[in-house]
């Protein structure tokens, strides 16, 4: 039988976001994925509630592709997200399959986001006690721009991110991703991705601003990959190669990153050439994002390129030896989408921003209903009123 992608290629269609695709071993819909985004609503603290199920069933019932889950730890860390949910504990494990099962019941399909923040974090947070470790990172280099992000949890207004603690053996990090990706699939996920971006435990081994080390961990773009890579393989081994994403955001800029451009094109060419190598499901690049970027001592941190040009090349020379399809991320809009899918330069579309005010995105691009560009900022990250649900799963569906 062929497969929902091979039956549109058959026709002479243009293909857009509405069209099926297969990534790795999961048949999708169409090409239109929701992106990880932190939202804060796993309260008490970091185990999904009846409000998580609500807000993921009704993005399925909306029709997305794919969801992406919000970024799940993988072990208590001192974030400045207490309600930020896990994957490390049976009752969180229990908790998600609540949200599998409903998303899978309205017809989605649904991949874990598997998250570390390292040195993104501060000792004296409560779980970053209860852990019984210090905050971790490549090297004893503290992340700039965290200042004044702890005051609201009692912590002096100065304080910005702990200085981590060098991680002596990073493969105690693979080992927690293990865990968290078992308890994954034990939970009923369809897969999951791995982040690799954003200034994150990964990116700070890939980026040499941020990783100093000159064991097999630091050095040349081969040793700064290990830790991505050993991660991938172990989730691999689980899972299997496809039903395994990873993000990746080059550019850098937020949380501290961002390298020579020399360095950054030397290092993640290496790095999709070996995902690539693995077979997984697909690579998620984030583009640069001025409005996320940041600036120190009056000089902006990221290093800009167009990744679909700089990265793009290597997919379609791997084509005869990978299935791995590759996903775009930042600043899309539905137009610009269609464009890119019917171009071939990419696979498929991730929105994150426009997930969240309309709940029903996909169909109301199907449709053309009128979009929510710009959803309730006040409560991004907290419920004003009716928490948790406030600016968070109380979006009304649009009118078609």
């Amino acid at each position: 039988m062929a497969t929902v992608e091979q039956q549109v290629l058959s026709t002479t269609e243009q293909l857009t976001l509405s069209s099926p695709l297969k990534v790795g071993d999961v048949e999708l819909r169409n090409r239109n994925i929701m992106s990880a985004m932190t939202r804060n609503r796993s309260i008490p603290v970091n185990v999904p509630n009846d409000a998580n199920v609500e807000y993921y069933t009704q993005r399925a019932e909306g029709g997305a592709g794919l969801i992406v889950t919000e970024g799940v730890l993988v072990s208590p860390q001192g974030t400045t997200w207490p309600h930020a949910p896990g994957l490390w504990s049976k009752e969180q494990t229990e908790a998600w399959k609540k949200v599998t099962s409903s998303v899978h019941e309205a017809g989605g399909k649904i991949f874990a986001q598997l998250w570390h923040v390292g040195r993104i974090a501060h000792n004296d947070m409560p779980e970053q006690k209860k852990s019984g470790k210090p905050v971790p990172g490549p090297s004893a280099l503290a992340a700039r721009g965290g200042e004044g992000h702890y005051v609201r949890f009692g912590l002096p207004k100065e304080d910005g991110h702990s200085v981590p603690v060098p991680l002596e053996n990073p493969r105690a990090v693979v080992e927690e991703f293990k865990v968290a990706g078992a308890n994954a699939k034990e939970a009923g996920f369809d897969g999951v991705e791995i982040h690799s971006a954003n200034g994150y435990i990964i990116h700070q081994f890939l980026d040499n601003t941020s990783n100093h080390r000159t064991d097999e961990w630091g050095g040349s773009p081969e040793n700064r990959a290990r830790l991505g890579l050993e991660i991938a393989k172990a989730l691999v081994d689980i899972w299997g190669s496809g039903h395994v994403g990873i993000k990746i955001s080059p550019a850098g800029g937020y949380n501290d990153m961002g390298m020579t451009m020399d360095d950054t094109l030397s290092t993640y060419n290496y790095y999709i050439k070996e995902l690539l190598a693995l077979n997984i499901a697909y690579i998620t690049i984030g583009r640069y994002r001025e409005n996320t970027d940041v600036e120190y001592d009056g000089k902006k941190r990221a290093t800009p390129h167009d990744v679909l040009e700089s990265y793009g090349p290597i997919f379609k020379h791997a084509e005869a030896r990978t299935t791995t399809k590759l996903f775009l991320n930042g600043g899309l809009s539905p137009a610009e989408a269609n464009e890119l899918i019917g171009s071939g330069k990419m696979d498929g579309a991730v929105f994150g921003w426009l997930w969240i005010g309309n709940p029903d995105l996909q169909t109301r691009i199907e449709k053309g209903a009128e979009l929510v560009y710009m959803p309730d900022v006040t409560q991004l990250y907290d419920s004003k009123t009716d928490a948790p649900r406030g600016g968070y799963s109380d979006y009304p569906k649009g009118t078609y």
